[in-house]
């Protein structure tokens, strides 16, 4: 009875969306005039033919690439350095912290003003005699561009997290080291990493999923240009249904993101036994 409330609402918005899904991906479903046709496997054959499906994969994996270790680095980095229990430590965990708070339609409308030609950016930079690309519109740059303003966005709840691993390791143990004559690197290294491994383990598993998940700000920074050079999975998913109208092979993309997903969790799930501490 205490969890029922939980349960229907699972069962309402994940679990049936989800079969629905699934069942959807073997049919030709024309949103339009809500006509469904049972068409077997010819959605997933025409992903194997797709033409842009290598190029949206490529995409996916390297905004992935690009997000996960300089968020997470970037996130560890911020929060070693507020460990340090230096002045003002409350008022940068703050402005590091809120933008995690914002709407990612306002923070990437910001941002997309700020990264356009005549930009703050370029602003900047013409102070100091660099003429700026823009970077939404160069294939060279809008990649990377999408991939930065991300990490901003949500470094500050990493930060925090690690910040707490951080906290809870045991003092007593950083101070033996010191005194046995380890190094400030050893010791992080040695003793500190492995006490905080699985919150390392816990962010790399959201940050991953979230990476392969990116929709608002494709959308809003640069709808997936130049050309393709940034459309990734779930904008594309976004396009089929919406704009294409193929209900049924979007369905069928979105299953193969749900599978991606689950493999890339389960994979690092099983490796947390070799690098997690408290798992050896």
């Amino acid at each position: 009875m205490l969890i029922a409330p939980q349960m229907l609402g699972f069962a309402a918005f994940v679990l049936g969306p989800l079969v629905a899904v699934v069942y959807y991906s073997f049919t030709q479903y024309n949103n339009l005039t809500g006509e469904i046709t049972f068409t077997g496997g010819d959605n997933y054959r025409a992903l194997l033919e797709d033409p842009l499906a290598v190029e949206v994969a490529r995409n996916t994996a390297l905004f992935s690439a690009g997000l996960v270790p300089l968020n997470i680095c970037l996130a560890l980095l911020l929060a070693v350095l507020l460990d340090q229990g230096l002045r003002g430590t409350v008022i940068f965990r703050a402005m590091f912290f809120s933008p995690t708070v914002v709407s990612i339609i306002a923070w990437t409308i910001l941002w997309f003003f700020l990264l356009s030609k005549d930009g703050g950016v370029n602003l900047l930079l013409r102070t100091v005699g660099i003429d700026g690309p823009n970077w939404l519109r160069e294939s060279g740059t809008a990649m990377f561009s999408v991939i930065v303003v991300q990490v901003l966005k949500g470094v500050g709840i990493n930060m925090v997290l690690f910040l707490a691993a951080l906290q809870a390791v045991p003092t007593e143990l950083r101070e033996a080291a010191t005194v046995d004559g380890a190094r400030a690197w050893t010791v992080f290294r040695r003793i500190t990493l492995p006490m905080i491994s699985p919150t390392i383990l816990l962010t790399a598993i959201v940050t991953v999923i979230g990476s392969l998940q990116v929709f608002g700000q494709i959308l809003v920074l640069t709808r997936g240009g130049p050309g393709n050079s940034t459309t990734v999975l779930a904008f594309y998913i976004y396009q089929q249904a919406f704009k294409f109208f193929e209900l049924g092979y979007a369905s069928a993309l979105a299953v193969v993101l749900f599978v991606a997903v689950l493999i890339l969790t389960a994979v690092q799930w099983w490796l947390r036994k070799k690098w997690v501490f408290h798992e050896q």
